[in-house]
């Protein structure tokens, strides 16, 4: 990471806007937040606007709505404005919606912060650190050279995107390191048993309805090494669950004994399905991912494919199996 490159950029500009990947989780939340509060603290301008909803689950993150969508709250001709656009937790076309347009389009410096290992070329300059286990720990290090303290709300939103990112301390990502960083950000005012309990104990009825039929019909292969499952339209529609509602039910695939690797493929409204991998061995997720558009980390990625649900299963299916015999 160029850190001193990062600073001056940052410092050269006065009013920024910042975005980040749709189906967001609390990484690329928590992360774009904590920027936002940093740049500020800075005494320049700063206003989120992405391409979705936030998830009800994770609304207590932004108690203020800062996060706008494009094309409900703002209008792509009247966006706020700004010289720096900042993109956050991704580099990926595929991934930033409607606002891969605005990035196309403005002339305004373009910066990426980021810690994954696929990308496109967004055309910005790309600060990037794959070691990192979540950007959130990017935005900290970010903070530091900028010289600017962490307060408690920038601090809670970090927590969570640290926590979420290494399945709560629990993923081969977690470190030494990621628990000085998170003993850092508790000191500085995160709480971390009121955070575990907005992320993971507030789910809906509806959410734990999707859960038990993605959990009844699971399927393994390759003598229990391989899981999967699949979540379709009618399946939201039944449970009365939100499309945010799928996410992290993948990780409940891998509590059973003996799985490597794990797949999800949910079925989206606009037609398609999107799917997820994940892997507990020396299977490359983001490589896996790469053959069908998508990326990710190696131990979990995600991509998109636009066939109906059994072309697409086979597909995806077929891919894993190659690649762990």
């Amino acid at each position: 990471m160029d850190w001193p490159r990062f600073v001056a950029r940052v410092k050269s500009g006065r009013r920024f806007l910042l975005t980040t990947h749709v189906r967001p989780d609390a990484d690329a939340l928590g992360s774009t937040l904590a920027m936002a509060a940093i740049v500020e603290q800075l005494g320049k301008e700063a206003s989120i606007v992405t391409d979705f909803d936030v998830p009800p689950r994770f609304q207590f993150l932004d108690p203020e709505k800062r996060i706008q969508r494009l094309g409900r709250d703002v209008a792509k001709d009247q966006l706020p404005p700004f010289d720096v656009l900042m993109v956050l937790d991704t580099s990926a076309w595929a991934q930033l919606g409607q606002m891969g347009e605005v990035i196309r389009s403005t002339s305004a410096l373009k910066l990426v912060l980021d810690h994954h290992v696929s990308s496109d070329d967004l055309g910005a300059e790309v600060f990037r650190d794959t070691r990192a286990e979540a950007t959130g720990r990017l935005v900290y290090e970010a903070a530091g050279h900028l010289g600017v303290s962490i307060n408690p709300r920038i601090a809670a939103c970090l927590f969570a995107a640290l926590a979420t990112d290494t399945g709560w301390f629990r993923f081969a990502s977690t470190t030494a390191e990621t628990y000085r960083l998170a003993g850092q950000l508790t000191e500085a005012g995160a709480v971390p048993d009121a955070l575990y309990r907005g992320l993971y104990e507030n789910d809906s009825v509806g959410r734990l309805r999707l859960i038990g039929r993605a959990m009844a019909r699971v399927e393994t292969d390759l003598d229990g090494r391989l899981i999967y499952t699949w979540i379709t339209l009618d399946d939201f529609a039944a449970c009365g669950a939100l499309a945010s509602d799928s996410e992290d039910i993948i990780n409940l695939t891998l509590a059973v004994g003996g799985v490597e690797a794990a797949v999800i493929l949910v079925e989206q409204a606009s037609g398609g399905f999107k799917i997820s991998i994940r892997s507990r061995c020396g299977l490359d997720c983001a490589r896996l991912a790469e053959q069908f558009g998508g990326g990710g980390h190696r131990a979990a990625a995600g991509a998109f494919l636009p066939d109906p649900l059994p072309l697409a299963r086979a597909k995806v299916l077929d891919a894993v199996r190659a690649a762990m015999q």
